[in-house]
């Protein structure tokens, strides 16, 4: 069961390279098992501008409706869109054909219950068990489901359109990256009265204007073309559109950490109070704006999937992620870059700022990583043994064995986790000052090192 874990869900849904670890065969076994699993009768299907999308879906469908499921095939859409039409459309499960923000040789499969909260670890188990063990249930020849293609995206544009009114015309690029918001984002900015200037905004599964993960190096000519063009802002999309990055306007990119909790503050204020869901690798940046304005901060396992399930269990008004996966639970529960983006630029509506005014007002804390070799086979051992050893840090104000381990203290924290795909323990250090930060991963790389010595 591990073996096959391993080779299927992850964290964020199953991802693999096309033809390798992820065939038509396991995508037509997919859609049989989550067939078996949920005993759905209804599902709708998306996938984003890759070229392996259509091939994969394709099979992905083949096994639903031969478990009796009638499929709706939705074409090329984000994430959160295939996310929100799930629940919008009372089906019973969404799958998305997506590898995000990975390298287009990549694709994946991510499924989403009712209510569009992402399948938990449980249920990935209970479908992981049903391949391995081939415990298909096929429907009889006269029940098997029929599929059929619908665009239904007029409902995720309304709901939008009809919950934010926006009083400037603010004049902003947008940079779909040649991925699944393509059409989408634009228009829906457009429609709020924004100045909208495209870049990257045709559809293209190669990803060939710059990678599916808008990062600082990725997003230069973005960058540059704020600067030139005088905008007020820019944002980008991975290639799912889970994911936004955003340029201010001086053509910088904003502190992925801090604009992050600018937003989280102004949520809180807005909502008179509440709680805000981030993991542990995020900036303790967030608890210091949002416990400002009267909120408080919750910290999950590192993933989107456990940022969902605490905010629909917690009753949370936001939750976020540094890698710009936010999620806005009065819409639905998987993070969705086109409504952040839309979001931000109400929020610097309503508070009459420039995006650089916003997120100066959050404190800048310098954060520190460092990666330690450690085997795959002892990696976990190192990390149960740190876990155990919290007296290391004597001076410490809270401890969080969520993900990993993660103790507060006086002038930062530590986090010491192991990695989940190579054979590394990571640390992540952040401090009040640099010196603060220093000393703490110098004690916390030490600890480290002796128990991979140990163990070894």
């Amino acid at each position: 069961m591990e073996d096959l874990a391993k080779k299927l869900f992850g964290s964020s849904g199953i991802r693999g390279l096309t033809n390798g670890d992820l065939t038509p065969i396991l995508a037509t076994q997919l859609g049989l098992a989550i067939t078996t699993f949920s005993k759905a009768k209804a599902a709708v299907v998306a996938r984003d501008t890759r070229n392996s999308g259509l091939m994969l879906e394709n099979a992905l469908v083949s096994g639903l409706t031969s478990g009796g499921a009638t499929v709706k095939q939705l074409g090329i859409l984000p994430t959160p869109v295939l996310a929100f039409l799930t629940c919008k459309m009372n089906a019973d499960v969404g799958i998305m054909v997506t590898a995000s923000h990975n390298p287009p040789q990549y694709n994946g499969i991510k499924i989403f219950n009712h209510d569009s909260t992402a399948y938990d670890e449980r249920s990935q188990g209970q479908i992981e068990k049903i391949i391995e063990c081939k415990r298909f249930s096929l429907a009889d020849w006269q029940k098997i489901g029929k599929a059929h293609f619908a665009d239904e995206t007029r409902l995720y544009t309304s709901t939008i359109m009809e919950s934010v009114k926006l009083r400037k015309k603010w004049r902003v690029i947008v940079d779909p990256g040649c991925g699944a918001t393509h059409d989408l984002a634009p228009r829906i900015l457009g429609r709020l009265g924004c100045k909208v200037t495209t870049l990257n905004s045709q559809p293209d599964g190669f990803f060939p204007a710059r990678s599916p993960e808008p990062n600082e190096e990725s997003l230069k000519p973005l960058a540059k073309t704020v600067g030139e063009l005088g905008a007020d802002a820019g944002v980008a999309y991975d290639g799912d559109g889970d994911r936004v990055t955003f340029i201010d306007e001086k053509g910088a990119l904003a502190d992925f950490d801090r604009v992050l909790a600018a937003y989280a503050a102004h949520i809180t204020k807005k909502k008179g109070g509440g709680t805000v869901v981030t993991n542990v690798e995020a900036s303790m940046c967030i608890e210091r704006m949002v416990e400002l304005c009267g909120g408080k901060v919750l910290r999950t396992k590192v993933g989107d999937v456990y940022l969902s399930q605490a905010t629909s269990k917690k009753n949370a008004i936001f939750a976020g992620e540094p890698c710009g996966a936010w999620i806005h639970p009065e819409f639905h529960f998987c993070p969705d870059g086109i409504l952040s983006s839309v979001l931000l630029l109400k929020a610097l509506d309503d508070e009459g700022k420039k995006l650089t005014e916003l997120v100066s007002e959050t404190p800048n804390y310098p954060i520190l990583r460092r990666s330690i070799t450690c085997t795959n086979e002892t990696k976990f051992k190192v990390v149960k043994k740190i876990r155990e050893e919290v007296g290391a840090f004597p001076k410490r104000t809270g401890i969080s064995r969520v993900d990993g381990l993660r103790v507060s203290l006086d002038e930062g924290w530590i986090l010491i986790r192991a990695s989940g795909t190579e054979p590394l323990v990571r640390l992540t250090v952040e401090g009040e000052s640099l010196k603060a930060a220093t000393k703490i991963m110098e004690k916390g790389a030490a600890l480290v090192e002796h128990f991979v010595r140990k163990v070894n």
